[in-house]
């Protein structure tokens, strides 16, 4: 299934998409895509309902984050050895881990406000999952089994920050904007193997990033099994798992960053694209 929330930022319902691309009104079965409808069975009913049955929406809604109500917005850095690379970092030994505020999470397709002052905007297309059913010091062997499901997270930062202002990434990576998520929460089903997915994301219609998930260095069976040693994760948590080389900072020579104006669009096989257009305070 590809579960989604339509509409007005605030006001969103849920929805998912059939297999002939047509948004369809799921308010009628569930009142939001969050956490408490993410579990294994939950995700069968809906599964099992006639995609026909339900109301077609017409026109073309505003897509916003397909999952409410996220907990945790957890994100793993320098996960491709080549990223690692061009950032002048060493290949970490284990998952290099930090948080986003949730704050910053907004739909696919809304525009990217860069902080009043920033000289170093970036992009990172990554592939993210949404936790289903709690996970609690769980082993790799059983990782997946918590997991409800895909999506594209474009990993927004602000590189001053990062990295010039003090040892917190955080603050870079948590301005408000900074997290698009989706188009579509794409259920584990439907993707099988989550270690092999093209990815790719563009600026200005200038191909800036080209990877596949198989080049991760820890990949999701360990992101699940090590970040739920360090923090029981709850149904809705969302981690981003780390970008494949050709973000702006590790252009050489000349490190080039993003600015109002420009425009960003980001894709995953499987998982639909995004597209942001990038606004100066």
């Amino acid at each position: 299934m590809k579960l989604v929330r339509f509409g007005d930022a605030g006001s969103e319902k849920p929805g998912l998409v059939d297999a002939d691309g047509a948004l369809r009104d799921l308010s009628g079965i569930i009142k939001d895509v969050d956490g408490s409808v993410l579990g294994d069975d939950n995700l069968a009913r809906l599964r099992a309902i006639d995609p026909n049955s339900l109301p077609k929406v017409s026109g073309s809604p505003r897509f916003g984050a397909p999952v409410a109500r996220v907990g945790k917005f957890i994100a793993i850095g320098l996960n491709y050895s080549d990223h690692a690379k061009e950032s002048n970092m060493p290949i970490p030994k284990e998952p290099v881990v930090f948080n986003k505020a949730t704050s910053c999470i907004m739909g696919p397709n809304d525009t990217v406000i860069l902080p009043k002052g920033s000289v170093k905007g970036d992009w990172e297309v990554e592939l993210a999952f949404v936790i289903g059913k709690r996970a609690k010091n769980v082993s790799e062997a059983d990782a997946l089994d918590h997991v409800a499901g895909y999506m594209i997270c474009n990993d927004v930062s602000e590189r001053e920050w990062q990295l010039e202002r003090g040892q917190t990434w955080d603050k870079g990576k948590g301005f408000d904007t900074f997290g698009p998520i989706g188009p579509y929460l794409v259920t584990r089903d439907e993707i099988p193997d989550p270690q092999n997915l093209a990815m790719w994301l563009d600026v200005n219609g200038q191909r800036m990033q080209t990877g596949n998930t198989n080049t991760m260095i820890f990949n999701v069976r360990q992101l699940v099994a090590y970040v739920s040693f360090l923090c029981t994760l709850e149904p809705g948590d969302v981690i981003t798992t780390g970008t494949p080389p050709g973000v702006g900072m590790g252009i050489k020579p000349n490190p080039v960053f993003l600015k109002g104006g420009d425009v960003m669009r980001v894709g995953i096989d499987g998982l639909g694209e995004q597209r942001q257009e990038v606004r100066a305070s």
